[in-house]
């Protein structure tokens, strides 16, 4: 009975691994604070799609609700009592998981913290450059509008990494730009209904500005020009499907505009990496970053870029990146059908 309990907790604090037809087989956990959101419903999808292309996972529990840095340390514990080997988190704060995160991996399960930053070290980090995010949009307004004018920053959730990120990402390259102010700053969450109202009452208001940069909530500025009848200032978005469109058919009638790529499927990247550590199968360096690019319809490069990689296969919402090159392995069709292993 002694030897039966020492194997129990054994396979608690490693995880619960199963063999089947001779391949050891994991478990992931999924730690996701939004809902409601286009771009972390992508982000799921492609870590299910990457467990089922691994062939090495029997099954992914997602935690996925709407919660603050207390909600998401409970969800974590819970997935680590579940027996998880691989957990991905898409973090609510830099610095709040660190605890649970080690409580993690002294157990041996691999931590990944996608899309956003962590600063727990025994974590791994796979994300966008969301610093590089906001200073390219920025610059590229600045541009725009040759250096003068007021613009508007409607940011994402206040406190979050991702957010901060961006915010100083923005503010770096706006102090080479002294004649631009920003007249005003709101904070969407990264909710459609919130960012319309705030659209809304901006026009509403009477202040004058000549330029948006969000921080990806472009097609719904965008919508509230077109519903309001109002005429265009240049707007910096993210490389979400629906503003991919508007920017390549929406030039005629004024709409200059720039997406900033920001791929979902980075949550399916950090998979990849997750297990790849697990299994001892490559080396990683504990924060690995994408590097974003900019797609305007001011260039000939850019409009063909924006052309070619609005998808209609994809929901208007997520993010025309549907894979993130070497490290996932799904296909297209995978990330739409959003089904794990069975």
């Amino acid at each position: 009975m002694a030897a039966l309990m020492v194997a129990a907790f054994a396979l608690v604090a490693c995880g619960n691994q199963s063999t089947g037809g001779g391949t050891t087989k994991y478990v992931v956990g999924v730690s996701n604070t939004l809902t409601g959101n286009g771009w972390r419903e992508e982000m799921i999808c492609s870590i299910k799609a990457q467990a089922k292309a691994s062939g090495v996972v029997s099954k992914v529990i997602v935690a996925n609700r709407t919660t603050d840095a207390a909600g998401q340390i409970a969800d974590i514990r819970n997935l680590i009592s579940s027996g998880a080997n691989v957990i991905v988190i898409n973090p609510s704060d830099r610095d709040a998981l660190n605890a649970v995160i080690k409580q993690a991996t002294d157990k041996g399960i691999v931590v990944v913290a996608v899309d956003q930053a962590v600063s727990e070290p025994t974590a791994y980090v796979v994300s966008n450059d969301q610093v590089a995010y906001g200073q390219l949009g920025a610059d590229w307004l600045a541009k725009q509008l040759n250096g003068k004018g007021n613009i508007i920053e409607m940011r994402g959730i206040n406190g979050v990494p991702a957010d901060t990120d961006r915010h100083q990402g923005l503010t770096t390259a706006l102090a080479q730009y002294p004649n631009i102010k920003v007249i005003k700053q709101t904070f969407t969450n990264w909710s459609l209904d919130p960012a319309a109202q705030q659209m809304k009452d901006i026009f509403s208001s009477g202040i004058q500005y000549d330029g948006i940069w969000t921080s990806g909530i472009d097609s719904t500025v965008v919508d509230q020009f077109q519903s309001s009848n109002k005429p265009f200032v240049p707007i910096v978005g993210a490389d979400n499907n629906k503003f991919v469109q508007e920017l390549a058919t929406l030039k005629d009638k004024g709409l200059k505009g720039a997406a900033v790529t920001n791929p979902p499927p980075i949550g399916g990247a950090g998979l990849a990496v997750g297990l790849a550590v697990l299994q001892k199968t490559h080396s990683y360096d504990h924060v690995i970053h994408l590097t974003p690019q900019v797609w305007d319809n001011t260039t000939a490069d850019g409009a063909a870029k924006l052309a070619q990689t609005y998808d209609s296969s994809l929901d208007p919402y997520y993010s025309v990146a549907f894979d993130v090159k070497p490290y996932t392995t799904y296909s297209k069709q995978d990330l739409i059908s959003c089904a794990g292993p069975s």
